[in-house]
């Protein structure tokens, strides 16, 4: 029988952020000393110039405003959490995969996804129809009659897909935090991975949110969508944990085929008011995109972290919620292997988290040579 995975070592990297494997950036350390000057007294206080506050401008948790040689210059900070970014090979290196359902949760996990996936599809109006053979048409024509959808349709499917992706982990992660608070123990490393997930959605809908303001109706149907998932998910991660992993496992499979459709529909030129469409400068900062960065490649980006999401909880499933170590509380594989396989074993997990002990374990020695000498 195999042995409870139990953890041995805590998470590294605090202030992780734009990094692999929990190292911290040189660049954060320096972008994110502040100091904050508050004027208590007006009489003994020097006078402060009437200048618009940083606390009302919208990136002022991301960007700071230094004076170098006599020029204004920004310097981006690091403000989120620990999430991966991705070389040109791993982002070609994603595929649509599917987990095939073993047993009665799995089974249910799946039909859900299935059914929210047709309320999704009916919602933002997509049919994805097939073009018929040896038919030719304008894309005019194919926007017409509903075999492709334009920019708007697809921005709007996004945002309504971000908005409710973000869900799980906030509830997977307050749950969990509130469990170790009421058993006075340590959670194994969920809580983290539950959190940076729920962070990263937000993030994607930060991004996409730069492109449209959504109008009041739109907001509404969020608005109602986000409080009925929020608490139907949160009564069902109480009763079973596995299966609500499970569940945001097919829920990811089914947002990775969308990124992939998203992205071959621009490729070929059917979304072309996306084609040379400058990437957001919070995606840029985000993902540590280059300065001349496209929105395909922000989509690009999107699409591994969803596929991340699949790999993550499809392998969490696959665990003992209650006893279990979280095998990527200290670092996550590359895109060659969470693009290319659906999840992680339950044997493969142990195995994988023995190799970053023993990865700890020689780094902490080489840093004592180091001192010694």
């Amino acid at each position: 029988m195999l042995k409870t995975i139990r953890p041995t070592v805590g998470r590294v990297g605090t202030f992780n952020i734009y990094v692999h494997a929990g190292r911290r950036s040189p660049a954060y350390v320096q972008a994110g000393r502040r100091t904050l000057v508050t004027a208590t007294n007006p009489k003994s206080s020097p006078s402060i110039p009437k200048v618009p506050s940083t606390l009302t401008q919208s990136d002022a948790a991301s960007t700071v405003n230094i004076q170098t040689s006599g020029v204004n210059s920004k310097v981006h900070g690091d403000w989120v959490l620990f999430h991966p970014v991705y070389t040109p090979e791993e982002l070609n290196a994603v595929e649509v995969l599917h987990r095939e359902a073993n047993g009665f949760s799995d089974k249910l996990a799946a039909s859900l996804v299935k059914l929210s996936r047709w309320g999704y599809d009916l919602v933002t109006g997509y049919k994805h129809k097939e073009i018929p053979p040896g038919k030719e048409m304008s894309l005019t024509e194919l926007r017409k009659e509903g075999y492709v959808l334009d920019d708007k349709q697809w921005l709007s499917r996004i945002l309504f897909l971000e908005s409710i992706a973000g869900v799980p982990g906030m509830v997977a992660g307050t749950l969990r935090h509130l469990q170790s608070l009421r058993l006075m123990r340590r959670d194994n490393g969920w809580i983290h991975t539950c959190l940076e997930e729920a962070e990263n959605e937000r993030m994607h809908l930060m991004t996409f949110m730069t492109l449209r303001n959504p109008s009041p109706f739109f907001r509404a149907m969020i608005l109602g969508a986000q409080g009925v998932f929020y608490n139907m998910f949160f009564l069902c991660y109480l009763i079973s944990p596995r299966a609500c992993h499970r569940f945001v496992g097919y829920l990811e499979e089914e947002a990775v085929i969308t990124y992939t459709r998203c992205i071959k529909e621009i490729e070929i030129g059917r979304i072309p008011e996306w084609s040379d469409l400058p990437a957001p400068q919070i995606a840029i900062d985000y993902w540590r995109l280059e300065p001349d960065a496209k929105l395909l490649d922000v989509i690009y980006a999107v699409r591994s972290d969803e596929t991340t999401h699949r790999f993550v909880n499809h392998s969490l499933a696959n665990l003992d919620v209650k006893n279990d170590v979280n095998p990527f509380a200290l670092r996550e594989p590359d895109m060659h292997v969470k693009g290319k396989k659906i999840a992680f074993e339950r044997e493969e997990a142990e195995s994988y988290l023995n190799e970053t002990r023993q990865l700890l374990q020689a780094e902490a020695k080489t840093e004592k040579k180091v001192q010694k000498h």
